[in-house]
């Protein structure tokens, strides 16, 4: 099991955690793919997820865009979870930093990928840093806006499925990023 940097409850019911490894080890209901419109899952998160997961991610993602057309910042997309230890992958389009209005973007791509969760009534989930890899977000207002965007969620969902959300990434500059953002918020946060 990887190891839990920081852990919060922000709210009744729900805990929050820092996870430093792999994504795609997750054992949660369902992680969150840092994916692209056409969710095509070449690089990145994206990419680790299909090569892990197997064929069958790509195939029910083309399938997806064939159905419903491209994803987008409001409108993720859900799959099978191939041969990875959850049971669905949900595809959020984060933003490419540069083509305008990023912060707004990222923050409705982590609002609605929790959403879709909450409508399936997932217990558990799991999202990289959105956007901080090769979309190229700076990483400490990423860490910041999608903290904001997990909270805002949480406020305005007082009883829900969701339990629990990792923050699951596996370089340690992401980590220390992220523990310097829960550390700021929550300076009594005590590392395990």
């Amino acid at each position: 099991m990887s190891p839990v940097i920081v852990e919060q409850r922000p709210s009744a019911g729900l805990i929050l955690r820092l996870v430093h490894g792999d994504l795609t080890e997750e054992r949660v209901d369902a992680i969150v793919n840092a994916a692209n419109a056409q969710l095509a899952h070449g690089g990145g998160v994206a990419g680790a997820i299909a090569l892990r997961g197997g064929e069958a991610i790509q195939s029910e993602s083309d399938d997806w865009v064939r159905a419903n057309g491209l994803a987008s910042h409001e409108r993720p997309a859900i799959t099978g979870a191939g041969r990875l230890p959850c049971r669905y992958v949900i595809h959020a389009v984060g933003p490419v930093w540069g083509e305008g209005d990023e912060d707004a973007k990222l923050r409705q791509a982590v609002l609605a990928a929790l959403r879709l969760a909450e409508e399936k009534g997932l217990r558990s989930v799991a999202l990289p840093a959105i956007s901080t890899g090769i979309f190229g977000f700076p990483k400490a207002r990423g860490a910041r806006l999608i903290l904001d965007a997990i909270l805002e969620f949480a406020s305005t969902h007082p009883v829900m499925s969701i339990g629990e959300i990792r923050i699951t990434l596996i370089d340690q500059a992401s980590v220390s990023v992220f523990a310097e953002e829960f550390e700021r918020r929550w300076p009594t946060a005590s590392s395990e």
